[in-house]
């Protein structure tokens, strides 16, 4: 009798046991695709962890349906990593192998299989089961793959659709349908035989009577004097005042060369690669430190102030790990974020970059994952957000994690709800490779642990070529309201700073933690506020679309006309959010181009890009966003930064509000001056003496690091307590009560250790379910692994209770 373990792509915590013959037995490696039979008529793609001879004693075995792959789809140090995470994270071992391989490679009985369109398909080229596929999604759109197997009557269907999904003649249905095409902008040059001085002298005789041609000529010399960069169509167009015909007629006589470009190629002699990696003195001697640090500890933390050059640091250590011939894994926390970097990195390592994020379709994903597995020499260098660490590596040397400070590297929903920053370091420690940690801003407990010698510390503490700081300046909104020099959301003095940059042709960064136009609308009459009917939150109106929007789950509203309560017709909006700055901008300067940057204007694969590459080509000159703006972001032109409100963060039921205020607010600054002058930062506040916001403006990371460290030993925080967040959902109200009561009860008598709760959140109802929630503190010094089984232990007894099954426990380990 022979037996594979597999992992189903199920919430499910524990492996299963199928029946293999011999020669599968003999066949079969760990890493393998499976596709098994599951419950009554399922069928799903397992993977498997392991072979071996004992048969299960509490079921009979089933057999296996078919080998999906002829060699391991997945490495054993990626299994052990993922059952690493499972353990840590307390959740099963099949959330982490749904959420770690892309969908494509997971199809099951339930998918969904559409056509794909505008594909052309040679029919002689396609074996008689898939042409019946093929015939059969031409008369139905959608198929699920149980259907499929009915019609071919067959049970195992799944590499005949993997062929076809190679083919690209076949999609699953989750795939979004992307519109945007990477946008081209045409730029002109003067043709190569007019540029010697003979050239010069033949040209003039060739424009002897076309004047309005002559004209254009004299504006691409003045612009390509003046500017020395590339010249758009629309830019020669605008200098001269002529109309495009003409321009197209001077390319027509091979006078003038057109080329197109797509996005921002501010560099395209290429010449900027040559400089760009000659560090300077203080990068030389961190890039140094860090190869010393490295000798004697696996991770390292660059401390840099913003825009001190770290990319150019990554780029040489990741040049020498390449020599060595390993695989080098770049983490980033937004997806904005990897535009740039990869645009960047292309200059120096070629097509050697693979990138990895969720807005990527499927086959895309499923291809990244085949290279990095084969460590061809396209995926040396990984590029990507959290998702990223999933992938099969065959020999990682070297894990950069960029902004390790950023909230946004843990996951919080589905499970397995990991931090990126520390899976990564474990991941790294499987591997025998080495961590590099980047910040300004770095976390509270990744700076504490480089203050006990964990981890080694490197800081340059001056921005590159020596530029300085930007000057930092706070408005206090209760005087400027009090003095009525208020236009709006703006103050005097940052409407006068934004027309003086606007002047100077600089661009303008402005933020705002918040998207929509206001987040309250209400009736002056009789107060009423519009709530979400299936969450505990008033709805965001958002006056683009108008209508009213949740933010947590997708409910919406058109824009109410009159009060639903009392129906008075007088409602006023509370608050602001990114549309509402926008639309004041508009009247303010109204001859500026404004754009927007948040979750509703950056939905799509290429949403960023659109964006970025358009300010980066200085088509916009200013920008409104959310946090997505304070990640890592290099603009050269940006003059100014102003901070809307710095208020917002602050309040935040949190006890990381005033870490990450500082973290958020010095981000966004250092996207100031980051060429040669110094930027300006305005920061808009209702008390400029909060001791945070002093600590941004005189960027006192130490001071906000000393008086955060003491706060947070004296109430049992993190890095002084590990906690573990339970939250309880159910749609009963008093059930929930109850079973979170009785928890709270079995966890504070079993634990000799802090155990907080049952508390009713800040948002108390999301889609309709009660939430409550249990925070249990864990000193450092105690067993993290022996704590976990109690509680696990603890959680399967609470099951076990019947009224209180239907209770849906969240675990979140390391709740940041």
């Amino acid at each position: 009798m022979f037996f594979v373990e597999v992992v189903l792509p199920l919430s499910l915590a524990k492996t299963f046991t199928y029946r293999v013959s011999e020669t599968e037995f003999h066949f079969i490696k760990k890493g393998m695709r499976v596709a098994v039979p599951f419950g009554k008529n399922k069928i799903y793609t397992a993977l498997v962890t392991d072979t071996h001879e004992n048969a299960p004693t509490l079921y009979e075995a089933k057999e296996i349906h078919q080998i999906l792959d002829e060699k391991p789809i997945a490495t054993e140090i990626q299994i052990k990593h993922w059952f690493w995470i499972a353990n840590y994270y307390m959740c099963g071992i099949g959330d982490v192998y749904r959420g770690a391989f892309p969908t494509g490679l997971l199809l099951e009985s339930e998918t969904i299989i559409s056509h794909k369109p505008d594909t052309v398909v040679n029919d002689s080229e396609l074996s008689d089961d898939e042409f019946l596929i093929y015939e059969a999604l031409h008369h139905q759109s959608s198929l699920k793959i149980g259907e499929i197997a009915s019609i071919l009557n067959k049970k195992n269907i799944l590499p005949i659709l993997q062929k076809l999904m190679a083919k690209d003649i076949i999609v699953l249905e989750e795939e979004i349908k992307e519109s945007y095409k990477p946008k081209l902008i045409r730029y002109v040059k003067l043709h190569s035989k007019y540029e010697t001085d003979e050239g010069l002298g033949q040209l003039l005789d060739v424009l002897k009577n076309a004047n309005k041609q002559k004209e254009i000529v004299l504006a691409y010399f003045q612009l390509n004097a003046s500017e020395k960069k590339p010249i758009t169509v629309k830019k020669i167009v605008e200098a001269s005042q002529s109309s495009p015909a003409a321009v197209k007629a001077l390319i027509e006589k091979e006078i003038l060369e057109e080329y197109l470009l797509q996005q921002d190629r501010v560099n395209f002699e290429g010449k900027a690669s040559e400089k760009q990696l000659h560090l300077s003195e203080a990068q030389e001697k961190a890039f140094t430190e860090i190869k010393e640090n490295f000798i004697d500890k696996e991770v390292c933390l660059l401390h840099g102030v913003t825009s001190s050059g770290k990319t150019e640091i990554y780029i040489k250590l990741i040049e020498e790990y390449l020599e060595t011939g390993k695989q080098i894994l770049y983490l980033l926390p937004e997806i904005a974020l990897t535009t740039q970097l990869v645009s960047r990195l292309r200059l120096h390592f070629g097509d050697k970059i693979a990138v990895f994020h969720s807005k990527y379709s499927n086959n895309e994903r499923v291809e990244v994952w085949k290279q990095t597995l084969e460590s061809a020499d396209k995926a040396q260098i990984v590029i990507g957000a959290r998702s990223a660490l999933f992938l099969p590596f065959a020999s990682l040397g070297l894990l950069i994690v960029d902004e390790e400070h950023e909230q946004t590297f843990k996951q919080t929903d589905p499970a397995p709800r990991y931090h990126a920053r520390d899976s990564a370091i474990v991941l790294a420690n499987f591997h025998q490779a080495k961590v590099l940690l980047g910040s300004a801003t770095p976390s509270i407990e990744t700076y504490f642990n480089t203050q006990s010698g964990k981890y080694g510390l490197v800081s340059i503490m001056e921005r590159y070529n020596n530029v300085r700081m930007p000057e930092i300046v706070l408005v206090d909104l209760k005087d400027k309201h009090f003095r009525k020099r208020m236009t709006g959301h703006f103050s005097d003095l940052l409407t006068e700073e934004i027309a003086e940059a606007l002047q100077l042709g600089e661009q303008v960064i402005l933020f705002q933690n918040r998207r929509g136009y206001s987040p309250i609308i209400e009736c002056l009459t009789c107060g009423h506020v519009p709530h979400c009917q299936q969450c505990d939150v008033s709805l965001t109106f958002h006056k683009h679309k108008n209508q009213l929007r949740c933010h947590y789950c997708g409910y919406s509203i058109a824009k109410p006309t009159h009060c639903h309560s009392c129906s008075s017709i007088d409602l006023t909006t509370k608050g602001f959010g990114t549309e509402q700055i926008e639309q004041e901008l508009l009247a303010l300067f109204p001859k500026a181009k404004i754009g927007r940057m948040d979750q509703d204007t950056t939905r799509g694969k290429f949403g960023f890009e659109k964006i970025i590459d358009s300010f980066k080509n200085r088509e916009i000159d200013i920008l409104v966003g959310t946090q997505m703006l304070a990640k890592g972001l290099d603009f050269d032109n940006v003059s100014l930064v102003g901070i809307m409100n710095a208020d917002n963060m602050l309040h935040h039921p949190d006890f990381r509000a005033f870490e990450r205020s500082f973290q958020m607010m010095t981000q966004v600054a250092g996207r100031a001056g980051r060429a040669e002058k110094q930027g300006k930062v305005v920061i808009q506040t209702y008390n400029p003496n909060h001791n945070t916001i002093q600590q941004v403006t005189n960027n006192n990371y130490a001071g906000m690091y000393k008086e955060q460290l003491y706060d947070r030993q004296i109430y049992k925080y993190p890095p002084y307590f590990r906690i573990i967040k339970l939250t309880l959902k159910h749609r009963d109200f008093d059930k929930l009560k109850e079973g979170s009561m009785w928890l709270y009860q079995v966890l504070s008598q079993n634990l000799n250790i802090p155990v907080l709760g049952p508390e009713e959140p800040a948002i108390s109802r999301i889609r309709n379910e009660y939430l409550r929630t249990i925070l249990i503190k864990i000193p450092q010094d105690l067993p993290l692994g022996g704590t976990k089984k109690t509680i696990q232990k603890m959680l399967n007894s609470f099951e076990a209770v019947a009224p209180y099954r239907a209770i849906k426990v969240v675990i979140n380990v390391d709740f940041y």
